[in-house]
């Protein structure tokens, strides 16, 4: 555990430190501290940019990775993910209707959202819309392989829907769509932190504190059931909390590949074990770990601007898969 730990610690303040602009240690300390001696761009630029962005990418890279470590053991599929089960394109969808059908903005009630807010909010929506067909669909099938078809097959149909939106939308709709698509660790403010932290650290710790019931749901649901687990209703809450972690992150960030699926097989690696009450924790970690070291690779050197997010993450879970592909055939 001191390993994702040590990485972390290393890795945050060196986020703070990295971008266009260079700053020193001593400018971040001061900026940090709100000391008198502060320059004021350094403090704005570790307030209002670097930080809330660090931090968004800790939680988000926490958030994906125990969803990816929670999906892999309730469908014994080493392969399996957040995206998985379609909540990538129920929030795919709802940002689509946000800025291709609804131009930017909608009313609430009596209020009215528009821009980045407005887009989160119907990101949210769609993908716990989809959440909610899930948990509807884990009752009436029996078996996790007709709910991972299901969850296949929500995703064609929505994709669907999207092209259709697409097609009809006009060129700036389009281009800000794609542009969430891309993936992105700027879209929480600190204003906005304390929702986007609450919503991911409450359904992690509820999943840490179900580690028992899923090391028993590792030999199989029959022997779950003999030792006394409510297989139905374990199963049902934990697709409600990934369904959560990944609709916040998601609605937030964008749809962010890769993290999910790889970094529980780097942890159950490093740490040798099956034994939930260690992995989740260290998957958490790790989560963190990858999710800032793609924020960092995101930032060229010097004045040259920033990749998309989608372009780093993947280059970071390609050898993962390919690992545990070659190594299962080896098996």
């Amino acid at each position: 555990m001191k390993y994702p730990l040590l990485f972390l610690f290393l890795l945050f303040p060196l986020t703070l430190l990295t971008g266009s602009v260079n700053l020193s240690i001593s400018d971040l300390t001061e900026a940090l501290l709100r000391s008198e001696e502060a320059n004021e761009t350094a403090l704005y630029i570790v307030w209002e940019s670097r930080l809330p962005q660090a931090l968004t990418a800790a939680l988000a890279g926490c958030a994906l990775a125990v969803s990816g470590l929670i999906m892999q053991t309730l469908f014994t599929n080493p392969l399996a993910d957040p995206s998985l089960l379609g909540i990538h394109s129920g929030a795919s969808l709802g940002a689509a209707l946000a800025m291709l059908a609804l131009g930017g903005w909608g009313s609430i009630g009596s209020f009215t959202l528009s821009g980045t807010l407005f887009t989160i909010v119907a990101s949210f929506l769609g993908a716990c819309g989809v959440i909610m067909l899930l948990l509807t669909f884990s009752r009436l099938l029996k078996g996790n392989l007709a709910l991972l078809v299901t969850g296949v097959m929500l995703s064609f149909a929505l994709s669907a829907v999207i092209s259709l939106l697409s097609f009809y939308a006009t060129a700036d709709g389009v281009r800000s769509y794609i542009i969430w698509g891309l993936g992105d660790f700027s879209g929480v403010p600190l204003s906005r932190m304390s929702i986007f932290s609450g919503f991911i650290l409450l359904p992690s710790l509820l999943i840490w504190m179900l580690a028992r019931p899923l090391n028993a749901l590792l030999l199989g649901s029959e022997y779950a059931y003999n030792l006394g687990v409510r297989v139905e209703t374990v199963r049902t809450g934990l697709l409600g909390l990934t369904g959560l972690l990944t609709a916040t992150v998601t609605a937030f960030c964008g749809p962010i590949s890769f993290i999910g699926l790889a970094v529980p097989h780097i942890a159950r690696l490093l740490l040798h074990t099956a034994d939930h009450r260690k992995l989740i924790p260290a998957t958490l970690l790790w989560g963190a770990d990858i999710a800032l070291l793609s924020l960092l690779l995101t930032h060229l050197p010097g004045e040259r601007g920033v990749l998309p997010l989608a372009a780093i993450t993947p280059l970071m879970g390609v050898p993962v898969v390919l690992y545990i592909l070659t190594r299962r055939r080896a098996g």
